[in-house]
């Protein structure tokens, strides 16, 4: 089969088009015909050897949806012909809060999805969401799966509470500017630019300041009347411009660390607000249940910027990496 394929740890230009060995689903275990896969800024990381427990040749690429085309001895709850979504992760554990040591993605330590064929355990398998192309389900998965985890049980976010997202444009904060809206949260953001913040504001956002202003700090406030919520996944030069924005009892969910690991925290301005600092990633089956739940209720479908072929798939890398700016990348296949 053809896969997008990772032999080293020289970066996204390394990464090749490959005809690699087609899978055979073990016992437990459905193959997949992938239909549609994304790209994520994980894999720009994994292509730099920049991610825990590299496991080197490896198929890249954490989110799919298919067609089972066979199934392995002893499964049940499947059959072949279901189209699908399948759930990014193995081995999470009991733990909601946390998963166990051995939990792994699809794409790095495991075989990925950005190729004609996946085997995965058979309950890690969702029917795809009717009113979604493949395109759409797979653009769901990662990303909206670590914004709900985030947001709603991380950040336990409410209707009628002020929500803020910073760095509004990838897809994690695209799918939590949906959640929170149609959960009925007010939402403001921050942005790149004003194309950005236009484009948020069309999907409900209140409004929006640019993180590209050194004075941002004094507008989040009068802004927002006050954050219940952030969501953010670049703490680094952002955290220090709105934590004196945040209410009492505020919930800051960081998800990532795309602009550095470390920023300057006052404790006082937690403490005295009686605020919490959470950290939140991916999601456990249990998310992924309750987020395509509130997908299919509230037909939320991805923001899909861009689609390559699998026979481009190296080029959807690059171009995530150095081109994108709102939604999601995909791969048809």
């Amino acid at each position: 089969m053809k896969a997008l394929y990772q032999e080293t740890t020289e970066g996204p230009d390394a990464v090749r088009v490959a005809e690699v060995k087609t899978p055979t689903p073990k016992a437990g275990e459905v193959r997949v015909a992938i239909k549609a896969a994304s790209v994520n800024h994980r894999e720009m990381w994994i292509a730099r050897g920049l991610y825990p427990g590299m496991n080197l040749p490896t198929t890249m690429g954490c989110d799919g949806a298919g067609v089972v085309d066979i199934l392995g001895k002893d499964v049940s709850g499947a059959s072949v012909g279901d189209e699908v979504v399948i759930y990014p992760g193995l081995d999470w554990g009991h733990n909601r809060h946390a998963p166990q040591a051995e939990f792994g993605l699809l794409g790095m330590p495991h075989g990925g999805t950005i190729a004609e064929y996946v085997c995965v355990p058979v309950e890690n398998l969702a029917p795809k969401p009717k009113f979604m192309t493949f395109e759409e389900a797979a653009a769901t998965v990662l990303t909206g799966l670590t914004a709900w985890r985030a947001l709603m049980f991380k950040g336990q976010l409410k209707a009628g509470e002020t929500l803020l997202i910073s760095g509004v444009g990838g897809g994690v904060a695209t799918f939590g500017l949906a959640f929170a809206v149609a959960l009925g949260a007010k939402v403001y953001v921050t942005g790149e630019n004003e194309d950005i913040l236009a484009r948020a504001k069309e999907m409900g956002a209140l409004g929006g300041v640019l993180y590209t202003d050194p004075e941002w700090r004094k507008q989040v406030g009068k802004l927002t009347g006050g954050v219940d919520v952030v969501l953010d996944g670049a703490p680094a030069p952002s955290f220090a411009n709105y934590v004196r924005a945040i209410n009492p009892g505020a919930r800051i969910v960081i998800y990532g660390s795309t602009a550095g690991d470390k920023f300057e925290i006052t404790a006082t301005g937690i403490f005295l607000k009686s605020a919490s600092i959470v950290g939140s990633q991916v999601g456990d089956p249990q998310d992924f249940r309750d987020m395509l739940s509130f997908v299919e209720k509230h037909q939320i479908k991805p923001v899909i910027e861009r689609s390559f072929p699998l026979s481009e798939a190296k080029e959807a890398l690059l171009y995530l990496e150095s081109s994108h700016k709102f939604g999601k990348v995909v791969v048809t296949i």
